[in-house]
């Protein structure tokens, strides 16, 4: 004869503690969706509250800044501002606009060029001293852009190019990282197979890579890009280092030049903000026109 089946609560046993989503039990109050939501809507707030200060300054008059709050907006007068802008100093401002436009734009893209084949190169081609190559660029990621400035310096000296466009354009084209970055992207999208294929039929290793490496790499290609251009753009320490005349400055040192007469000029105020404005547009829109690629980009280069 068997034993009658007893029900869990008749044997004393505790059911299974269920946790996860569904239950809520055991889920740390930090990890919840409405936290996490909370956190995101902080750290969005936190980044574009700024934006927001400087376009609503962007729109006051000198007496405005000690009438009117942060974040509160007063006549309009962003028109009389940017003429103002561009009228002082003989339209210094447009100069500065076109020499940020070639360093950064310019830059940029020989920049990625550069970054781009040498990460293919380290990925790709058998040569001696690729290992050695590939950990000193690993190295050079580590050292800060501002500990390069003094050698950079006395290296233009040397070549008599110190106050020059070339000064700031020539140590702009390449980045370690860069360099870092492309190589995970060749590695990822770029088969073996292919190469080998093309080498077959008899094309040179500069035609493998413009031809057919550089399009599988278009998405790493565009990721270094906005990398290149975004730090270009925002340099400020080697153009101050490098250049003394006002006609080579980038909108970065130009602004920051008339931010040090605010105390002694408060007309200068107006000028800075609306100048700051200006020069945040083209980040803004670099990111909105090229965000898909540089998300797939990231996205691809994680994959080995």
């Amino acid at each position: 004869m068997t034993a009658p089946v007893r029900t869990p609560e008749q044997r004393g046993d505790r059911a299974p503690r269920r946790t996860g989503a569904r239950t809520g039990v055991g889920a740390s109050p930090w990890t919840s969706r409405a936290a996490v939501h909370t956190l995101l809507v902080i750290a969005s707030l936190y980044s574009v509250l700024p934006l927001v200060w400087l376009v609503t300054s962007a729109t006051k008059s000198v007496g405005d800044f000690s009438t009117t709050s942060a974040f509160e907006l007063a006549d309009w007068n962003l028109g009389e501002n940017l003429s103002a802008l561009f009228a002082e100093e003989d339209g210094v401002f447009l100069s500065w606009i076109r020499n940020s436009a070639l360093y950064a734009g310019l830059g940029a893209l020989l920049g990625a060029l550069i970054c781009t084949a040498c990460g293919y190169a380290i990925a790709k081609l058998d040569f001696p001293g690729r290992k050695l190559l590939f950990g000193v660029t690993l190295a050079g990621v580590l050292v800060p852009t501002t500990a390069l400035a003094l050698p950079l310096y006395l290296l233009a000296s040397q070549l008599h190019i110190v106050n020059t466009f070339w000064a700031v354009f020539l140590p702009l084209l390449t980045h370690p990282f860069g360099v870092y970055l492309a190589r995970a992207f060749a590695d990822a999208a770029v088969p073996d197979e292919v190469i080998e294929a093309a080498r077959v039929d008899g094309a040179g290793e500069l035609r493998i890579f413009f031809t057919i490496a550089l399009p599988m790499m278009r998405a790493g290609f565009v990721t270094v890009l906005l990398f290149q251009f975004v730090g270009i753009w925002n340099n400020f320490f080697l153009p101050l280092v490098m250049l003394t005349d006002p006609d080579l400055f980038p909108m970065t040192l130009g602004i920051y030049q008339w931010s040090t007469r605010v105390t002694q000029f408060p007309q200068y105020n107006p000028l800075v903000i609306t100048g700051s404005l200006l020069a945040v547009v083209p980040l803004v829109l670099a990111f909105v026109l090229l965000q898909r690629q540089w998300r797939s980009g990231l996205a691809s280069g994680s994959i080995k």
